[in-house]
């Protein structure tokens, strides 16, 4: 494709208008005049990403960044920190007074009525709801109808590099080999073959998990979660050195564990988390309701994965809402509808919790696509407080055509 002369003039060179253009093209695509950018003091990091901005700049004035449905984007700066977008491309204007900023702003909107911002209507998709409703209702006043960028973002921030998915691919090798090497290590520690049973708690398991990821090289958010017994019913659990409670044989025992390349890639993207959850009983055989409750969530969990994977090989077009309730009414036709207290799953990527289609109709109503080379946890959860937890994680990729799980599937509770 050859540049056009806008983009020569600006000498952004030809990747930079292959992205521009990539961006018109699904800016099109969704019947709309553009994407507006706004931002003031870092309050929107996924115009940045989306950008490639230096979120460490120094900003104290307002900007906005328009890319058209076609033609040369827009830029407006104050003349303070004039040279705030000069990375990228488009002609630039620039403002002083809050009146000059209302006129320029109408005037590189010109022609353009149907905008997309980082907005979302009553806050539905809250992780891409970034403008605030001032700025949304100055727009509006000009004529505007601004709609949700939250596929927009979803297509340029979640959507993969084949070695992005290659290192997913990396981080489910070595923390499946993790989690083999911690039962056996569990074992050996609380029931061990011969000899005394030494202490462990929930803690030092943790610093195990940790200790062992940095080993394979990667890196993570938090956690990693170990708890047992009533623990393990709280789904967001993290134990602390002061609070930790014995692993101890007879135990019913959930470790949650992810994380990701610390190596950046060739491609100049950073890697993709692998992040899973597993449940085992410790020296004993599952009791009868351990079995119902673990069975229940098996099911919930491939039933999101099968409406998952026949949209995809029949090339239906399937949103985050449809494998959350999926996932949903196994749990509630079981009867354990109140204990499922969180979505099926969440968008995964550099960020552990991406701002891609998450699986959610409960949280949200999550009315993102779910894009071929996106990635995301499928983990539905019964958590009965007092008594146990469990959660089964497992993550999906996708591609034209199919989706598929990645690493081990857990059909049974381990028996350590």
């Amino acid at each position: 494709m050859r540049e056009p002369e806008w983009a020569r003039r600006s000498g952004v060179g030809y990747a930079v208008f292959m992205r521009i253009d990539e961006m018109q093209t699904a800016i099109r695509e969704q019947g709309l005049d553009g994407w507006l950018f706004y931002d003031h003091h870092h309050r929107d990091a996924i115009a940045e990403r989306v950008l490639g901005l230096d979120p460490a700049a120094h900003v104290t004035r307002r900007w906005y960044y328009f890319v058209p449905a076609a033609g040369e984007p827009k830029k407006l700066v104050h003349r303070i920190e004039s040279f705030r977008l000069d990375s990228l491309s488009g002609s630039k204007r620039a403002y002083s007074s809050w009146q000059e900023l209302a006129a320029e702003l109408e005037a590189m909107l010109t022609g353009a009525r149907r905008i997309a911002m980082q907005y979302s209507p009553r806050n539905a998709i809250l992780y891409v709801s970034m403008v605030d409703a001032g700025t949304v209702e100055f727009l509006r006043e000009m004529g505007k109808e601004i709609v949700s960028s939250a596929d927009l973002v979803s297509r340029f921030e979640a959507v993969l590099s084949a070695e992005q998915m290659a290192s997913h691919a990396v981080a489910q090798r070595a923390i499946d080999g993790i989690l083999e090497s911690a039962w056996r290590e569990i074992a050996a520690r609380v029931r061990p073959a011969l000899g005394v049973a030494r202490r462990l708690t929930e803690f030092e398991m943790m610093g195990w998990l940790a200790e062992a990821l940095r080993r394979e090289g990667l890196v993570w958010e938090n956690g990693p979660n170990v708890s047992v017994g009533p623990n393990s019913a709280d789904s967001h659990y993290e134990p602390t050195a002061e609070h930790a409670r014995e692993i101890r044989n007879g135990d019913f025992l959930l470790i949650d564990i992810w994380g990701r390349q610390q190596t950046p890639l060739s491609d100049g993207k950073p890697a993709i988390h692998y992040d899973v959850t597993w449940t085992a009983v410790i020296g004993r055989p599952a009791t009868a309701r351990e079995q119902t409750v673990f069975a229940t969530v098996t099911q919930a969990r491939d039933a999101a994965i099968d409406v998952v994977q026949q949209a995809f090989a029949t090339g239906r077009e399937i949103r985050g809402f449809e494998a959350d309730r999926a996932a949903r009414q196994v749990i509630e036709t079981a009867g354990f509808g109140a204990s499922f207290t969180h979505r099926t799953g969440h968008n995964i990527a550099a960020d552990l919790h991406g701002t891609g289609a998450h699986l959610d109709d409960l949280e949200t109503h999550d009315e993102r696509l779910i894009l071929p080379r996106t990635c995301f946890s499928v983990e539905p959860g019964i958590y009965l407080p007092g008594e146990f937890g469990v959660r089964s994680e497992v993550n999906m990729l996708t591609d034209e055509g199919r989706a598929w799980v990645t690493g081990s599937l857990q059909t049974e509770l381990v028996r350590i």
